[in-house]
């Protein structure tokens, strides 16, 4: 892709979409928007411009770049290649990129049918949640070739704090499958020790604020040990979104013959968790799990 990205058309308006497409009215760019809820896509319209259209194929239509924020690779299949979707809208020359948590192997055949239509294409899951994309601090994992990358990389950048290009298409999913896989393990660990510490008759904020100086500190328990001492979880990333993206892990790795023992056993907690009714719960819940079995 050779052209300057002046429109860019957004599918998607969920809670990191609605945010990632203000961020790119605001650096000036025209937003062709769609949303399956049409409501949310001119509350959007309302906010910050552009316009609204009634199918992805109709958003893409004149856009330069489509970006696409969905739930899973059905939806993805469904906004992209399936009636009235985006590529049956796309020019020659423009590009396509994904940024919902897929699978690799719906990332490669996007990518093939994009080829088919001269369109470009890359997977690009992103990582720092809600938060994340409302403060313009995203990590985004790519997939794709060299040049699409480096058409797509200045727009990104507009809600991203680190946009990198991992490898061909399929890359960024099986990087952010490592992330979620390494997330799980890290939520666990905190988990466990603070319901340590409180069965310990320890000062939990104590507790953190001395051991988070050290190794044991993390992303997580910067930002959930509050809400977590707290009994908290109502926000963040809901456990049925992460029980989805473990669920593409696992796959993956049983085709590449990868052992992933304790992602397999915190995907059966969080199982657990939406027994409990927690489904939209914040990740970090999995400490309540660990006081439900004390009581």
């Amino acid at each position: 892709m050779s052209q300057r990205i002046s429109t860019v058309a957004f599918i998607g308006l969920g809670v990191m979409g609605y945010p990632m497409a203000g961020h790119l009215a605001r650096a000036g760019l025209t937003v062709r928007v769609y949303n399956r809820t049409a409501a949310k896509a001119a509350a959007w319209v309302a906010e910050h411009g552009g316009s609204h259209h009634d199918t992805p194929q109709a958003a893409a239509t004149g856009a330069d770049l489509v970006l696409v924020c969905v739930g899973n690779d059905d939806d993805v299949r469904q906004v992209t290649t399936g009636e009235h979707g985006a590529l049956s809208g796309m020019a020659v020359g423009s590009l396509l990129v994904d940024h919902t948590t897929a699978s690799a192997g719906l990332a490669e055949a996007l990518d093939a049918a994009c080829r088919e239509r001269g369109v470009g294409f890359l997977d690009a899951p992103v990582s720092g949640g809600q938060q994340g994309a409302e403060n313009g601090a995203l990590t985004i994992m790519c997939g794709g070739d060299d040049a699409d990358f480096a058409a797509a990389e200045p727009i990104l950048s507009h809600y991203a704090q680190a946009v990198t290009l991992m490898g061909p298409a399929g890359s960024g999913q099986l990087t952010k499958m490592v992330n979620q896989i390494c997330i799980a393990g890290l939520v666990q660990g905190l988990a466990e020790g603070l319901h340590f510490a409180e069965q310990a008759g320890l000062d939990r904020q104590r507790v953190v604020d001395v051991i988070a100086k050290g190794a044991a500190g993390s992303w997580q328990m910067e930002n959930r040990h509050k809400t977590m001492i707290a009994d908290e979880y109502e926000h963040g990333f809901a456990v049925d979104w992460m029980r989805k993206d473990l669920g593409i892990c696992l796959e993956q790795a049983r085709r590449l013959q990868a052992r992933l023992p304790v992602t397999a056993l915190v995907d059966q907690f969080y199982a657990d968790v939406q027994a409990m009714g927690g489904g939209r719960w914040d990740t970090s819940s999995l400490l309540r799990r660990l006081r439900a079995s004390d009581s």
